[in-house]
């Protein structure tokens, strides 16, 4: 018995457009385009529980603006000859699925005052992954064995031992 392969026709653009059109009509709402001001406010729309979070005042006493911003306070607490993921600390900030955005607020972290040790942030199995954004690219190796920290073939050395998790209370 040979089996037949069936294909399902995928609605037109045009198709897409007006059943998007008669959706929002039917719903009342008006669409905004996105531009440079509104693209910003984007981002930063969050649950409830997030936005308590972004907006509670920290010790230091500076009122936390942004994602990066947790990132980046995060990231100070890693202790001196410790290493944690992008993954941990997406966890620790509540946004488990956010490991990516985590590596993207590392790769800013150099042009942030004070100063965040990105070079303690690897990926889930202790590759140095964003090794290419440190100037020169052998200096988050260079800075981890600074510290303490072995690295061979760009991966840290005995690094279950080295983990640090932000979401306990050790340090």
């Amino acid at each position: 018995m040979a089996l037949k392969k069936t294909f399902l026709r995928q609605p037109s653009k045009k198709n897409q457009v007006q059943k998007k059109n008669e959706i929002i009509k039917s719903e009342g709402k008006k669409i905004e385009p996105v531009s440079k001001k509104n693209r910003t406010n984007a981002n930063k729309t969050a649950s409830p529980d997030t936005e308590k979070m972004l907006n509670k005042i920290q010790p230091s006493g500076k009122r936390e603006e942004s994602f990066f911003e947790l990132v980046y306070e995060v990231a100070r607490q890693i202790p001196y000859g410790r290493v944690t993921s992008y993954g941990a600390i997406a966890a620790c900030l509540g946004t488990k699925l956010s490991a990516r955005m985590v590596g993207w607020a590392m790769n800013g972290a150099d042009k942030v005052n004070p100063t965040v040790p990105a070079h303690r942030v690897v990926n889930r199995v202790g590759l140095l992954s964003g090794k290419h954004h440190f100037k020169p690219p052998g200096k988050m190796e260079k800075l981890l064995k600074k510290e303490g920290i072995l690295v061979k073939d760009d991966v840290i050395v005995d690094f279950k031992e080295k983990f640090w998790d932000p979401s306990k209370l050790e340090a």
